[in-house]
């Protein structure tokens, strides 16, 4: 019997991946996710953040991503870990990373909603399948704290 690997499907298939960061934004012990407002996953709640360009590091690419988005300086600590989630067209591979406000107030550019959650409230909005993976960093980093 022969085995097929992730790797193997996604090379048969071609699929793209996308490197991406995500902000785990914490103050007050809550933790903040925001509603996509446009595109192919709108509506859908995630952790801010965004695709790391060319000659990137991904501390970079999470901050220039939520000044663009949400007008706010942060701090970059920790990573918590890495998702890889396979979409229908692609693979999303994402950094997690822990956040905190340096300057700003986390005004909405592009997101249609935002929320600040609880570990016991994270269930309560409708997460990017990615995210739900994500999910599962998050609560460990926090367990252990």
């Amino acid at each position: 019997m022969t085995y097929t690997t992730t790797s193997q499907i996604r090379k048969q298939k071609r699929m793209k991946i996308i490197d991406v960061v995500g902000a785990v934004i914490v103050k007050d012990g809550r933790i903040y996710a925001s509603q996509r407002g446009y595109g192919e996953f709108k509506d859908g709640w995630e952790f801010p953040g965004g695709k790391v360009e060319a000659n990137e590091t991904s501390q970079d690419a999470l901050k220039r991503e939520i000044e663009e988005e949400l007008d706010t300086v942060i701090e970059v600590g920790e990573s918590i870990g890495q998702v890889e989630y396979d979409y229908p067209k692609f693979t999303l591979h994402m950094k997690l990373f822990i956040c905190s406000i340096l300057k700003g107030d986390l005004t909405m550019l592009e997101a249609e909603d935002e929320r600040w959650l609880t570990l016991e409230t994270l269930d309560s909005v409708e997460w990017l399948p990615a995210d739900v993976a994500a999910l599962d960093l998050v609560r460990k980093y926090f367990s252990n704290k």
